[in-house]
């Protein structure tokens, strides 16, 4: 919790300031320094520390903006509490736009908590990890898919941690993918050192996508409101949640033929059992493989290049049960997945609730929530 002054990055801000900075994390071939921009806004009354973290690949830009907007956006007055803004954690990734630290080609996000006498990546991680990570009380990472790939907007959490769970719910997205993450991750690292943090996953990596940025700035104002930093506000909700286990309900379907990939799938994420979803052909189309939906369930990733190896991961699918089908199904015939596809994974407006509403009044039927 920040009481009158926190300390960052070798800054200390007073309550009821905001200072924007850049952090010497490493430096050069040439001995210039490598520095990340910083936004720490310490709001005018006591409450949590949020750390807000986006780039930790070089290449993820549609968390470099959404933090950004935050950054611009929040005064001291608005909050109780402070936010710590990390633009950009991989500044060698990001300067030459490549997802790893270029050269050693070396994963800064499999690298935390860090080792201040080992490779540039874990430097790094450690230098990021002691001097903000460690300061703050929660947080929100944010990340895009990989090159050549595109996901749907959705958050990964621990859901085994009430805490971490909360903050996941408070985010609002419809689909959460249940799991500590990978050795070496951010989240991973953070949650199991008692600060609870989740992964946000939207879009395309190389580029800004309008329709994830105005939705995420909602539901980071939710999570703040959730957590009383923005006291008094609303809470945002999704009509319907599907927390996708840790086992069996989410696969990535590949390849069984080398060839040019065409996608059928579309415009919205809902397909049903059988439902063609790539077609693979050869040059000739006289090997061809069609790629179908194993259940009814959703495309939360998937492959954009047309062309694919064997063995190619092609699709990301969440399977989901009828309920969760028949309120996708009644969205689409109203309409709010029309560009779905074409806009680059676009999920829906977020519905707005009184600070936990929903768990009065909503109809509640395994995680899904029905429209209020």
């Amino acid at each position: 919790m920040t009481t009158q002054q926190i300390s960052v990055g070798g800054r200390t801000i007073n309550a009821g300031k905001k200072r924007t900075f850049r952090f010497a994390c490493s430096e050069t071939y040439h001995g210039d320094a490598l520095e990340i921009p910083v936004t720490v806004i310490n709001g005018t009354s006591s409450g949590p520390c949020v750390f807000l973290t986006a780039a930790v690949h070089g290449d993820e830009l549609n968390g470099v903006k959404i933090i950004q907007e935050v950054a611009a956006h929040y005064e001291p007055e608005d909050l109780r509490g402070a936010l710590v803004c990390l633009h950009v954690l991989n500044v060698p990734g990001f300067l030459a736009q490549q997802r790893y630290v270029p050269i050693y080609d070396e994963d800064l996000n499999r690298s935390f908590p860090g080792d201040p006498r080992s490779t540039m990546a874990k430097r790094l991680a450690n230098t990021i990890y002691e001097e903000f990570i460690t300061k703050c009380d929660f947080g929100l990472d944010f990340h895009t898919s990989t090159r050549n790939r595109t996901t749907m907007y959705h958050v990964r959490a621990d859901m085994r941690d009430p805490d971490v769970e909360r903050l996941a719910r408070a985010f609002g997205t419809s689909v959460i993918l249940d799991g500590e993450g990978s050795h070496g991750t951010l989240r991973r690292v953070a949650c199991r050192n008692g600060i609870p943090t989740v992964t946000v996953e939207m879009g395309r990596a190389h580029r800004f996508q309008t329709a994830h940025l105005d939705r995420a700035l909602h539901c980071v104002a939710s999570v703040l409101a959730e957590h009383e930093v923005l006291p008094d506000q609303p809470v945002s909700w999704p009509g319907w949640t599907r927390v996708v286990a840790r086992g069996g309900e989410k696969r990535w379907l590949r390849a069984e033929t080398a060839g040019l990939v065409e996608m059928n799938w579309g415009p919205h994420p809902l397909v049903e059992e059988g439902e063609p979803l790539f077609t693979i052909s050869d040059h000739f189309k006289e090997d061809v493989e069609v790629v179908r939906a194993p259940s009814t369930g959703l495309v939360v990733g998937v492959l954009e290049s047309a062309v694919a190896y064997l063995g190619h991961p092609l699709c990301h699918f969440v399977s989901i049960d009828e309920s969760t089908a028949e309120i996708i199904r009644d969205d689409i015939e109203r309409g709010v997945f029309d560009i779905y596809r074409e806009g680059g994974f676009q999920w829906p407006e977020p519905r707005w609730y009184a600070k936990h509403e929903h768990d009065a009044n909503a109809e509640h039927t395994g995680d899904v929530f029905g429209y209020d």
